[in-house]
Order: structure tokens, then C-alpha cells, then sequence
């Protein structure tokens, strides 16, 4: 097995050119030529992801956020990407990133986050072309945006939220004094699709990273922050499950310590 050819299983689903153009999505170490032999699967790529990766055997590592986001002037092994870096390069780990392009894909982040809410005929929050629902222009973009089995008081949906995503508090806005029968959402900072949420007529939007200027909202709508890690680790069960269905019996791991890679701690 090459670099490359789970690179393009991953972009298979997660094509790499429908990123967005401030992001770095795509292999970020290693060569597409290099041989690979496992490949684990994590949220953020440590310097300690590396070094699992390189104790349970893998070769390559696959991650939500990219571990080079904004461009290096250098790399300093005593600071966080500097130290992943190192290790990727010394180790021979290839590293690859899925970010904004498993964003914009139905079932990528958001839509992995919708389905843990049990949400019904989802669609493309802010799609990239607007088109009728079901246009393949209308399911590429960013967020989600979903109907409830049943409508729920603000208060049980957000306890919902909470309870879906394993999350100990939200932040919210006042609770609408209406039923919440439509959710819309957005894994990781979602503050840019505020508008698109109330245009949706979704009566909750949840997403992380909501600033307090954001919180001022209309009557009969309101705004959910259930984090940004919480909103977006779903994507890992994914990118694992496309790279096992496209090589069964390749050895895929998901990273043992997924459940502490959250830095935001809750006291």
C-alpha cells in the first residue's frame, strides 16, 4: 500500500480542491510514493499521536486539523508543531489532513454530528452553489441543517445536544418559549453561519466558538455552543470507517487516547 492511495480514498469522500482557500487540508508529511503499512486515525496531529502511531505500527496518520495550518518561518522542536513535526519527519510518518473539505462534504462533519442527533432529511446548511435540495452543487458546503422526530422544548433539546455529544455544558442564548422541531448546525467555529441558520428556519443553531456579541439573537431563535471538539470529533469515526471500506483487511486503527485529545478542560 502507497501514501497515495489512501490519500485518494480519503478524497474520494472528501475531495481535497472543495477545501476552503484559507485552509491546508491535504497530505502535510511524507511523499504520496511512500509505502505504508497502518494507518492510525486521530483528531489533532501530536507529537504523542506520532509516537503511537509509530508504537502500534502505523506509517501514517490521518487527522481532522491539519498539523501545518498557517505557514512556518521555522521548526522549533520545543513547541507543539515543531515537536509533531520532528517526530512525523524522523519516524517516516506520512501525515495527512482532512479539514474543510470532510466540512463541506453531506455526510462529513457536520452531517456525522446531525446523525448523532437523530436528525431527518438533512441538508446542506450553506451550500456552495445554491440549487434545489438534492442538486449535486447543493451538497457541497458548510453546516447542516435538519428536522427533529418530534419537536422538543428548548430546554429537552438542548439537553439533548448535551447528551448526544457527551457534553458536560453548553453555552446558550435565552430558550425560545416555542417548540424546536428543526436544528441547524455547524462542527467547530460556526459564528459565520448564524445568518444562514435563521434563514433555514431552524429555531436552534449549535456550533463552537460562539463569541458573546453572537448570543444577542432574534425572539423564537437561539444559538448553542456544545464546543468546538465536541461538535467535530464524530469526523474521526468517519475517516476511519471510508479508509476500512475501501481496504478491509489493511490495518486502520483509531487512536487509543481520541476520548483525551479534547484540550478544553471542564471543572
Amino acid at each position: 500500500m502507497k501514501v497515495k492511495d489512501i490519500v485518494a480514498a480519503i478524497e474520494e469522500f472528501a475531495p481535497a480542491c472543495i477545501q476552503e482557500e484559507w485552509d491546508n487540508s491535504g497530505l502535510q508529511t511524507g511523499s504520496p510514493e511512500d509505502d505504508v503499512h497502518g494507518v492510525l486515525v486521530g483528531f489533532d496531529c501530536t507529537e504523542a499521536l506520532v509516537e503511537e502511531a509509530l508504537r502500534r505500527g502505523c506509517d501514517m496518520v490521518v487527522t481532522h486539523h491539519p498539523l501545518i495550518f498557517r505557514p512556518l518561518s521555522h521548526i522549533d522542536p520545543r513547541d507543539g508543531v515543531g515537536a509533531a513535526i520532528y517526530a512525523a519527519v524522523r519516524g517516516g510518518v506520512a501525515v495527512y489532513s482532512a479539514h474543510t473539505s470532510a466540512d463541506k462534504v453531506l455526510a462529513g462533519v457536520s452531517g456525522a454530528t446531525a446523525r448523532k442527533l437523530g436528525l431527518e432529511n438533512v441538508r446542506i446548511l450553506d451550500p456552495e452553489i445554491p440549487g434545489r435540495a438534492g442538486d449535486d452543487a447543493a451538497q457541497v458546503g458548510l453546516g447542516i441543517v435538519g428536522d427533529l422526530p418530534a419537536p422538543l422544548s428548548a430546554g429537552d433539546a438542548v439537553e439533548l445536544v448535551k447528551k448526544a455529544l457527551g457534553v458536560p455544558a453548553v453555552r446558550t442564548s435565552a430558550l425560545i418559549e416555542g417548540p424546536v422541531s428543526r436544528i441547524a448546525l455547524c462542527g467547530g467555529s460556526g459564528s459565520s453561519l448564524i445568518g444562514a441558520a435563521r434563514r433555514s428556519g431552524a429555531q436552534m443553531y449549535v456550533c463552537g466558538d460562539i463569541s458573546y456579541h453572537h448570543f444577542f439573537v432574534p425572539e423564537g431563535f437561539m444559538v448553542v455552543d456544545a464546543g468546538h471538539f465536541e461538535t467535530e470529533i464524530e469526523i474521526t469515526e468517519v475517516l476511519l470507517s471510508v479508509i476500512r471500506k475501501k481496504f478491509p483487511t489493511f490495518v486502520s486503527l483509531m487512536s487509543e487516547c481520541i476520548g483525551g485529545a479534547n484540550p478544553v478542560n471542564y471543572l
